[in-house]
Order: C-alpha cells, then sequence, then structure tokens
C-alpha cells in the first residue's frame, strides 16, 4: 500500500509540473535583413498577454516566443503575426526549452563559427 501511494505521489507532481513546464515557439522567417526587421517581430510578440520573453536572432534568422506559465499560443497565430510584419515562416516548431537556453545555443555556434 505504501508503495502504491508513493508511486501515485510522484506520478502527480511529475504531472504537475509538465503541465507548467516552459512553453517556446520557435519560428524560423526569411526576409529578415536588418535590426529594424528583428525589433518590428519582437516588438510584435512582446505585445501578446501570453508572451513572457522574445529572442530574435537576425543572422539565424530566427524568432523565439516564450509563453507564460499555464498560457497557450497557436502556431498558426505565431506565423499570421510574422507575416502580417511582411515576413515568410519556413519553418515552426514548439520546444520545452526557456529563451535563455535557444539564445545560449545559437551564441556558442556564432562563436564557434569565429
Amino acid at each position: 500500500m505504501k508503495k502504491l501511494l508513493f508511486t501515485s505521489l510522484v506520478l502527480s507532481t511529475l504531472l504537475s509540473n509538465a503541465a507548467f513546464a516552459t512553453q517556446t515557439i520557435k519560428a524560423n522567417v526569411n526576409g529578415m535583413v536588418c535590426a529594424f526587421c528583428a525589433q518590428g517581430i519582437e516588438k510584435k510578440m512582446r505585445a501578446l498577454s501570453q508572451t513572457k520573453d522574445v529572442y530574435v536572432n537576425l543572422k539565424q534568422r530566427v524568432v523565439a516566443v516564450e509563453l507564460k506559465e499555464g498560457q497557450t499560443l497557436s502556431n498558426d497565430k505565431v506565423k499570421d503575426l510574422i507575416k502580417d510584419a511582411g515576413y515568410e515562416v519556413t519553418s515552426i516548431e514548439v520546444t520545452e526549452h526557456p529563451i535563455a537556453h535557444i539564445k545560449a545555443g545559437y551564441e556558442a555556434t556564432e562563436k564557434e563559427a569565429k
């Protein structure tokens, strides 16, 4: 009985933590060629109530939007906002990595390339 209670407690803890995991939408974007382009997209994404943080990497043509805990945002909404800003989304994915992790990965890749 104790094993069953312990297992139930562990599973419920894991499931409740998974429900509040970080969710980041990462889009590859064509057409961003200058800092002004990146600023425009960043401003649109930050204006969303669901947004916790935004990272735009002009060199890699990536836009990442980290959502607030418990919030959701459809991939189509992100695509539409970027398209309305005048750019094309070539791919989009959802990850559980926070912006800091994504940013560190791109910065490490750029340092290695130098």
